[in-house]
């Protein structure tokens, strides 16, 4: 059949509100244009992040009635233990709060000031946890990433020969580890190539240099592997999980996307030396080492999430929705990321509205409007959240200017993402009645979650 239906039923509803946009208008004034500071309810669809805003199966709610609460070595932890090294083939396993407290550790225990960070793509998190420390984080995407609208089919790799120039240029001591993020997020959700994973584990091992994987969304990239790949069609996820994480040292992983859950994490390592100090501080930062800041319960519901996260009915249909929107955004000549990427739909602001310059953020005027236009809420992924003060204090924008749509997993059915295009396609009708945005307020880390801004 040539309609993809949702591979699950529905068995529990939560109404949604609907508003009115003079009441859209004045709850973005009060949030001072900033979508992060909306009130949860005065949003119809949330397409803020796919992190930890999923709907759980039946079997994960059930699994949360075994959550044993023992302080140490309890049944849910050895069943969390037992999956996450199923997949990952990693002997040291922490779990923790989310994946960012994986990032901290991890950056605390192995980074020190000066060190360089080559990646495909830093994220938010990941990039404050490099800086925080000291270190430099460089994004080495490959080539084809900056074009948005070349259908390239692994966007998400990294430059190669870059890496090999990065670390000739800084020297191996400078850098404690290289990472991957799959799928690559700030470049629209792209996937990585397992040859492109191939040639990154050849490179470090012949500089001696680790090798960690941001694995958040490993299930969505092991996807795109197995449909576009040579070679991999004939493989189950899990098989292609499994060589993924066996060409990593380690692992970072928020379970709030790939484990299916609304929180949870953890780090994984094969250097004995690094996990006695991740050990050490997660006790100091997360608590015991089988629990790291998650109830059983909690790795109860991550156990069976990641399993159901692997499902390939499942992967079929959740890129099959992303695809749909793209699709039908094409038709109707809305610039976005190309081809469709795993768990988002990214809009190209800077092609939607190439009259506001960067630093009048012109994601943040997208974003803005179409939440007023029909009460969606979805996030900047441009000058906002990853530009940089140069030496004199002038701001240097973002390569690429984007608007995220991340789709909450297993939340939204048809109507819903019908609604989504409707509202996108008003907003680029009325694009040229989109304006700028001027900072007023903003902290020193991870501005955009909560800086104020005025129109204008």
């Amino acid at each position: 059949m040539r309609t993809i239906i949702e591979p699950f039923r529905i068995k529990m509803t939560e109404p949604l509100k609907i508003t009115s946009r003079e009441e859209r208008v004045r709850a973005l004034r009060e949030a001072h244009h900033n979508v992060f500071l909306l009130d949860a309810e005065d949003c119809c669809i949330d397409l803020l992040t796919d992190s930890g805003t999923g709907a759980m199966s039946a079997q994960q709610w059930a699994a949360l009635m075994l959550g044993d609460e023992s302080y140490a070595g309890s049944r849910s932890w050895k069943r969390f233990e037992k999956k996450v090294r199923q997949i990952t083939g990693i002997e040291h396993v922490l779990p923790t709060h989310q994946g960012r407290a994986a990032e901290a550790i991890l950056a605390e225990c192995v980074i020190r000031h000066g060190d360089v960070i080559p990646n495909n793509s830093h994220f938010d998190t990941t990039r404050a946890n490099v800086e925080y420390r000291g270190g430099i984080a460089l994004d080495l995407p490959c080539p084809e990433a900056f074009e948005t609208d070349v259908p390239a089919p692994f966007k998400g790799n990294i430059d190669v020969a870059g890496l090999r120039r990065c670390i000739e240029e800084h020297g191996r001591e400078k850098i404690p580890f290289c990472m991957m993020t799959v799928t690559n997020n700030t470049g629209g959700g792209q996937p990585v190539s397992m040859a492109n994973l191939r040639a990154v584990r050849e490179l470090v091992d012949h500089y001696e240099i680790p090798l960690i994987i941001d694995a958040c969304r490993f299930a969505e990239n092991a996807y795109f592997v197995h449909e576009r790949e040579e070679g991999y069609g004939d493989r189950s996820l899990l098989d292609i999980a499994q060589e993924m994480f066996s060409l990593a040292d380690g692992a970072t992983m928020s379970c709030k996307k790939d484990g299916l859950a609304n929180i949870g994490g953890f780090l994984v390592c094969r250097n004995h030396e690094w996990a006695e100090c991740f050990r050490n501080l997660l006790i100091l930062r997360e608590g015991f080492p089988t629990y790291g800041g998650l109830a059983g319960r909690d790795l109860e519901a991550i156990a069976v999430g990641l399993q159901e996260a692997l499902d390939y009915d499942y992967q079929v249909y959740r890129h099959a929705t992303v695809e749909y929107m793209v699709q039908r955004l094409s038709d109707i000549g809305v610039p976005m990321v190309l081809p469709a990427g795993g768990h988002a739909v990214f809009l190209d602001a800077r092609k939607m509205v190439p009259d506001i310059p960067p630093i009048q953020y012109p994601g943040i005027g997208v974003v803005n409007a179409l939440y007023v236009a029909g009460g969606i809420r979805c996030v900047e992924l441009g000058s906002v959240m990853f530009g940089k003060l140069d030496e004199s204090g002038e701001e240097r924008p973002s390569p690429l200017e984007l608007v995220r749509l991340a789709f909450p997993r297993r939340v939204y059915t048809q109507s819903h993402f019908d609604y989504i295009i409707e509202v996108i396609e008003q907003v680029w009708r009325e694009r040229a009645d989109i304006p700028g945005h001027r900072i007023t307020y903003q902290p020193k880390l991870l501005r955009h979650f909560t800086c104020h801004f005025e129109p204008g």
